[in-house]
């Protein structure tokens, strides 16, 4: 690992989105252990209400208990392995395998098996052959996460600092949900790609959404043409502990890019905000007006202000398949629920206009990173380098302005973390040491002799 990822020096190894060998440790040592994005609340509200979904290359059932709760099973018979439920939602009594009959209830209960008597003879113990069930699944304010490793600390935990943020959309403002069923597609990227976008880059919006930030009317229309950036003071980005990362542009509501749209859901936002600033103060309910990019690490991803969430579900090293669905707060009236979902869809859906922008990037990064000579590179996420800070009033690592790479940073350094670590008892949940590795990185660093970019100080000598 100490080949793929610098974090001292802020690059990553091109191979991190190629190498078999690396994904497949990917599949082992974080989407094995870490929490993963299953399904809200709101998509299964009835007992034996389901959906299914992936947990990295595994599919699973997510489905409602008869008492209330949620429970999540692979989506395999334990007789050959063969897929248990066919369709990716619906509400059932139980599941049956359409190969040979086996019969499982809502509680992944194995309950019959066609001739059980004359064949299996009573040697065969059904309480041993239910269906695999997922060791953690918890609802965090109607969005469901679920993971496989028991030994992994609490949702609660895992999500750690960036709670203070995700708060303000998730829960302060009366509750947010998802508008679905999902918009699916497939990518030629590695799963990475677009979850680090998320995470942090407001670099690439000037420049790679010119021409859509000019046609849809957007009110990030002024940074066409990277024709200027955020003033100082602007916005901010955020790291924490498990590589949850975002960036903050204070007082903007894109409103999927469509501005009378955003005007609507700003008079909307101003009727609420009185009575959040007097529970949550003035910085927080500032950020609910504002315009948030993040990614809950590793694959879950959203936009809150542009009405977007998705997952990035690995399926190859260069092959990722993105669900998504519209952010929505739960009070709202449903006619504006719709029309925001259906803006959303003209651009970030899967024939959205900011989607194709942003694919060919993301696959072009992926796909090139097959070449010999270009895996034997370093991609670079020092901007800002050097600037990190612990704040008085926020949780994380800062970084100092609304466009850096400090959440790229702070990514990166859990997904090396993880992939070293063995099993979550070499990561403990109260390490602090992590905030002195991003504040400090850079300090081997110093400019090129043109004075361009950050070079590593010996290759630099």
């Amino acid at each position: 690992m100490s080949l793929l990822i610098d974090v001292p020096r802020g690059l990553q190894s091109a191979r991190i989105y190629h190498d078999r060998d690396v994904f497949d440790l990917e599949m082992e040592r974080i989407f094995a252990r870490t929490w993963l994005f299953l399904t809200h609340e709101c998509m299964i509200p009835n007992k034996g209400d389901f959906i299914t979904t992936r947990m990295g290359q595994d599919e699973v059932i997510v489905v409602r208990q008869q008492d209330g709760g949620i429970k999540a099973f692979l989506n395999v018979c334990r007789h050959r392995g063969a897929r248990v439920c066919p369709v990716e939602a619906g509400n059932a009594r139980g599941f049956v395998c359409n190969y040979h009959g086996w019969s499982y209830g809502t509680d992944g209960a194995l309950q019959s098996m066609p001739f059980e008597k004359e064949l299996y003879r009573g040697r065969l113990d059904k309480r041993t052959h239910g269906l695999r069930e997922v060791a953690q699944v918890t609802s965090y304010h109607g969005f469901v996460y679920g993971n496989f490793d028991a030994q992994a600390p609490s949702l609660l935990d895992y999500l750690g600092e960036a709670r203070f943020y995700l708060d303000i959309w998730m829960e302060a403002n009366g509750g947010a949900e998802l508008v679905g069923p999902p918009a699916r597609s497939m990518v030629h990227c590695n799963w990475k790609a677009p979850s680090e976008n998320f995470v942090g880059d407001a670099y690439h919006v000037g420049w790679t959404h010119a021409a859509a930030l000019k046609a849809g009317g957007s009110m990030l229309a002024p940074m066409s043409g990277n024709a200027m950036l955020p003033p100082a003071g602007a916005g901010l980005q955020v790291a924490t502990r498990y590589g949850h990362g975002l960036g903050i542009l204070y007082d903007v509501n894109p409103g999927a890019h469509d501005t009378p749209l955003a005007q609507e859901i700003l008079a909307w936002q101003a009727k609420k905000r009185p009575a959040m600033e007097k529970a949550y103060g003035a910085l927080r309910t500032r950020y609910y007006g504002s315009h948030i990019n993040g990614s809950v690490f590793p694959n879950n991803t959203y936009l809150w202000g542009s009405s977007l969430f998705k997952v990035w579900h690995p399926h190859a090293p260069d092959r990722t398949e993105c669900f998504t669905w519209a952010i929505v707060e739960k009070d709202m009236p449903q006619d504006l629920k719709q029309r925001i979902a259906n803006s959303l869809h003209r651009t970030f859906g899967v024939a959205g206009y900011w989607e194709a922008d942003d694919n060919d990037n993301m696959e072009s990064e992926s796909q090139l990173s097959r070449g010999h000579m270009t895996r034997q590179g370093f991609m670079n996420a020092q901007m800002g380098i050097g600037g990190d800070r612990e704040d008085p009033e926020l949780p994380g690592v800062v970084g100092e302005s609304a466009i850096g790479e400090t959440s790229y940073r702070g990514y990166f350094r859990f997904y090396e973390e993880t992939m070293r670590a063995k099993s979550w008892a070499e990561m403990p949940v109260q390490d602090s040491t992590w905030k002195r590795q991003l504040i400090e990185a850079g300090s081997g660093l110093d400019p090129d002799p043109a004075g361009e970019a950050m070079v590593p100080a010996q290759a630099a000598a």
